[in-house]
């Protein structure tokens, strides 16, 4: 009895912590696919079906380009890649073609981490561009993050300060000294172009799934190292669940401007409709 108990203790403790490690980025890479695809429908309704190549331009090669590191960083094969929309496109945008070894775990981890690239490397991309083209936004943001989002347990204080690191950044950027930069415009275009296209797409959820079962694998191994030898490998697991807080608070860019793309798409549509 006592081993079955300490089984399921090991099962439940590795599906929570596989919760809380890949919960955040996951709820993101879910939300932004929804206001994607409003913002899809509402350029759609204003454009034609082919109004959404107008960002695509920029936004296809950089989520393209998240998941092409990815299966450089976890030994992925390329066998082919699109990087850029075709006429004859066949319903993709782009895409990246790979193989892998599915003996090696180490592989099938990164299934998981090539699936929501295109999350990471363009929230990535977005504070870059932040930071080259809009220098003082990206020292209010990056003095917020560093003084008020802290590396903690799941809590709501945790969520609350994190997610106001996009109305930060949103008040950094309402500055009469912006209207007239010719960079800030820029970064705004590369924004909404980039926010609207790192959402996951069906293909990416079906790749990344492989990856949480063999994350879960690994956590069960971590754990019952911690269980049953001085080791204590679960601790790495903690520490990696403590920087959610900065993973969601950097994230908010991303949802900030796919809000912001959302309601541009929605008013245009509006005012083509009433013309």
């Amino acid at each position: 009895m006592n081993v079955l108990n300490t089984l399921w203790n090991l099962f439940l403790t590795s599906g929570l912590q596989l919760l809380s490690l890949l919960g955040v980025i996951i709820g993101v890479g879910f939300l932004l696919g929804f206001l994607q695809n409003y913002s899809r429908s509402f350029i759609a309704s204003a454009f034609g079906n082919r109004g959404f190549l107008l960002t695509a331009w920029i936004g296809t090669p950089i989520h393209e380009f998240g998941h092409a590191v990815m299966c450089i960083v976890f030994r992925h094969d390329i066998t082919d890649v699109q990087w850029f929309p075709k006429r004859a496109t066949d319903g993709h945008l782009g895409y990246v073609s790979h193989q892998y070894n599915p003996h090696s775990l180490y592989q099938r981890v990164g299934n998981f981490f090539i699936g929501v690239a295109p999350v990471l490397i363009g929230i990535a991309v977005l504070v870059g561009g932040l930071y080259l083209l809009v220098p003082p936004s990206y020292d209010t943001l990056i003095h917020y993050v560093q003084t008020d989002v802290k590396a903690e347990g799941f809590t709501v204080a945790m969520f609350q300060k994190a997610l106001l690191a996009g109305v930060v950044l949103l008040k950094s950027l309402w500055s009469m000294d912006y209207l007239i930069s010719v960079k800030f415009w820029l970064f705004l275009f590369l924004a909404i172009c980039i926010s609207t296209h790192i959402a996951l797409s069906t293909a990416d959820i079906k790749g990344a799934t492989d990856g949480v079962i063999a994350i879960f694998i690994l956590l069960i191994v971590l754990n019952a190292i911690s269980i049953w030898t001085p080791l204590q490998a679960n601790k790495v697991i903690d520490v990696l669940i403590s920087y959610n807080a900065y993973v969601l608070a950097f994230s908010s860019i991303a949802l900030l401007f796919s809000v912001l793309t959302c309601v541009i798409s929605f008013s245009i549509s509006r005012v083509r409709f009433w013309s």
